[in-house]
């Protein structure tokens, strides 16, 4: 399974977004230039992530977009969820309310499936913003 672009530069803009808590609007522009993301895409990744409440947008000369919740109270998964939508290797394993297989009962594969999705959302649903930022960090002090 592979994150799409969409997913991946959401999930980075998200980042910079936490990494600016507390300091104000951050033009978009900026976002883009510091995360390395086309400007017109993250315009359009802003507007989902805005619509499932994670940002907001500030108008004026002072303008851009913050983060309604600190970054230790949104998860990767939250991110991912709201930009890629359920995380599954297979969409019988998916929480979504979507017809299951109707052979899921004898199905050889679908423990693997159950056991890989759990392993996702082990992470993705533990690991915050925050959690990231720290990472980071600690990165940049071991150079």
């Amino acid at each position: 399974m592979i994150l799409s672009t969409k997913g991946r530069y959401g999930l980075k803009a998200m980042f910079e977004l936490g990494l600016q808590y507390g300091k104000g609007p951050i033009p978009l522009k900026v976002i883009a230039e510091r995360q390395t993301i086309p400007e017109n895409y993250l315009e359009q990744l802003i507007a989902i992530l805005r619509k499932a409440g994670l940002v907001k947008s500030v108008r004026g000369a002072q303008g851009g977009y913050l983060m309604l919740r600190p970054p230790e109270e949104v998860t990767v998964g939250q991110v991912l969820l709201a930009l890629e939508g359920p995380m599954a290797p297979a969409e019988c394993v998916t929480d979504s309310e979507s017809p299951k297989c109707k052979l899921a009962s004898g199905c050889v594969t679908r423990g693997v499936w159950e056991k890989i999705s759990h392993s996702i959302h082990d992470v993705i649903d533990t690991m915050t913003l925050q959690h990231m930022i720290e990472e980071q960090i600690s990165t940049i002090e071991k150079e």
